[in-house]
């Protein structure tokens, strides 16, 4: 019997108290709004139905720790309301100017935003909640990730690796009320166990042995994640990105010529979980890697090529101004914004059920053409792209499930199909890479995002000093001050800046934010390191008072995370 689930990871960096519009806030609203609210609405209609669709999905702690804070509750509200006035504004104006179709679409804005606002309402502003309910009923899987989506690879020591880790766990133990089975690698980004030196000359971090990252999983129990087909068979990587950020384009076209492919291993099916690790060096306990499907990826993932790229559907690019909604449909996927005709809600209907039926024959095409007959096929995506990057990808994944209720593929979450012992599977050890172009960190480390880097080594490599002086001096105010310095420490390492100054989609905001927690950091730090009787000036209180109150994220956070 063949299995299949889609694994939707759900990220967004920590943005309340750091701005709002065009960058901040409204960043999580927007994809709440699009994305997280129309999903678990979706989930119960789907449970309701009697189908368990048994998604595996992913939500960071940064994510959680944001969703659950009352910052984020009384926003929506807010916003949504100015959403509906936007529409409502839009729809006069169309009116005025005999565009009928485009005013009906104003109207279509203003009941989605409304169906937002009751479905909040419903579920008494915690999405978590039915999440959690659902989990322990058996309809879904919810995995955990790093911290604050650290990219672990380049992390300069193993103590923050773990700390990166360490925290996944534990705030998904606070949320969710049990331990977490499946961990996101961010980025999809794995590092073997190997002798490890820094990235960047000149740094305070040296060379160093360090431990595969499935030894830090198994020491927190973690039985599973997900990595990239090529760093299981080998071959020309297609990144997830490329396609929606002409920055990376660019990026791309300056490292091209020096990107070599491994070497395919066709033998090694992306449809069965492997067990990761050094033979010689085995983890603890056994971690299990699910490998992403290649040819199902590219059906969701492309906007050129995949079901997004569809003329019916909305366009993501074409915006109304002043109220920023969206009245166009893609068209041509290669069209210029000014010939995007007019969107036709009435017409995408069926335009989902044809794709959503494509997709399962895909999948059952695909296991059977592999002549596996007990495989699992895993559909890994950012669960942003369903509703916010497409916006009736929502719709379809519901359109799936039910079509997979009667399927010869049974759904499944990664966790029910795991092997029963340690003997059904395969070791092997995988090289180091991510899900970017190319498969490695360019994206991450990069001439424009280098500098980054040397920053946080050079921060890292405070922290064993901090720890030490904490040992010697463990008073209430020196742990509290220790405790948010390492808070910003996790917020600076967030894979996010690099990400949004490669892109160049919001580079000014990514080198703003890295530099507000690296200066936080340092002056903490700074204090900490000094001798004598811990105390802090009027003026000094007052800036840490500041920073607690900004970045209040992961309120269990334990310094001894960062020891081995």
């Amino acid at each position: 019997m063949n299995r299949f689930t889609f694994v939707l990871h759900g990220h967004l960096p920590y943005v309340l108290s750091h701005g709002t519009w065009p960058h901040g806030t409204d960043w999580l609203l927007e994809a709440a709004c699009e994305t997280y609210i129309p999903l678990v609405e979706e989930i119960a209609v789907l449970v309701e139905e009697g189908i368990s669709p048994k998604f595996t999905l992913s939500l960071t702690p940064a994510l959680c720790e944001q969703l659950a804070d009352e910052r984020f509750k009384s926003s929506l509200f807010t916003y949504i309301e100015e959403r509906m006035k936007a529409a409502r504004t839009d729809a006069e104006g169309f009116a005025r100017t005999g565009s009928a179709r485009m005013a009906d679409t104003a109207h279509m804005w203003e009941e989605f935003f409304a169906g937002v606002r009751r479905a909040f309402d419903r579920w008494g502003g915690d999405l978590l909640a039915p999440l959690r309910t659902w989990q322990e009923e058996g309809h879904i899987e919810v995995m955990t990730s790093a911290a604050t989506h650290g990219y672990l690879p380049l992390l300069g020591r193993d103590e923050d690796v773990r700390a990166q880790i360490k925290c996944g766990v534990e705030t998904y133990r606070r949320h969710f009320g049990r331990d977490p089975k499946g961990f996101w690698l961010p980025e999809c980004a794995y590092r073997p166990g190997y002798e490890w030196s820094p990235p960047i000359p000149g740094v305070p971090i040296g060379r160093a042995r360090r431990r595969g990252l499935e030894h830090f999983l198994a020491e927190e129990g973690i039985e599973y994640f997900v990595v990239d087909t090529h760093l299981l068979r080998g071959g020309k990587v297609r990144g997830v990105y490329l396609e929606r950020f002409e920055g990376l384009k660019r990026l791309w076209l300056q490292f091209s010529s020096k990107y070599r492919s491994l070497p395919e291993e066709p033998e090694r099916t992306p449809y069965h979980p492997y067990l990761v690790g050094d033979p010689e060096d085995p983890p603890s306990r056994p971690v299990w890697a699910f490998v992403r499907d290649p040819v199902t990826s590219l059906q969701v993932w492309s906007g050129e090529l995949g079901y997004p790229g569809d003329s019916w559907y909305l366009d993501f690019h074409k915006k109304g101004w002043p109220g920023g909604l969206r009245y166009w449909r893609v068209t041509d996927s290669k069209a210029d914004l000014a010939d995007k005709l007019e969107y036709e809600p009435e017409r995408v209907g069926e335009r989902l059920g044809e794709h959503a039926e494509h997709f399962v024959h895909l999948v059952e095409g695909t296991l059977e053409g592999s002549g596996i007959t007990d495989g699992m096929l895993v559909a890994a995506y950012d669960m942003e792209l369903f509703g916010h990057w497409w916006f009736e990808g929502v719709r379809w994944l519901v359109e799936v499930a039910r079509r997979f209720a009667e399927s010869s593929v049974v759904p499944t979450t990664c966790g029910e199909y795991l092997p029963s012992s340690e003997g059904e599977g395969t070791m092997v050890s995988l090289p180091e890479g991510s899900w970017g172009e190319g498969g490695f960190h360019y994206i991450w480390l990069n001439p424009e995002a280098e500098w980054t880097w040397r920053h946080i080594y050079a921060c890292e490599a405070v922290v064993p000093e901090l720890l030490a002086r904490y040992g010697e001096d463990p008073s209430p105010l020196r742990r509290e001050v220790l405790v948010q310095a390492l808070r910003e420490l996790l917020l600076m390492e967030s894979s996010d800046w690099q990400f949004l100054i490669s892109t160049l989609h919001a580079k000014d905001y990514g080198e703003g934010r890295f530099a507000v927690h690296r200066e936080r950091f340092g002056r903490l730090a700074d204090w900490l390191r000094r001798s004598g009787p811990f105390e802090l000036s009027r003026e000094e209180l007052s800036f840490y008072e500041e920073c607690s109150k900004a970045d209040s994220i992961f309120p269990d956070l334990e310094p001894s995370w960062w020891t081995i």
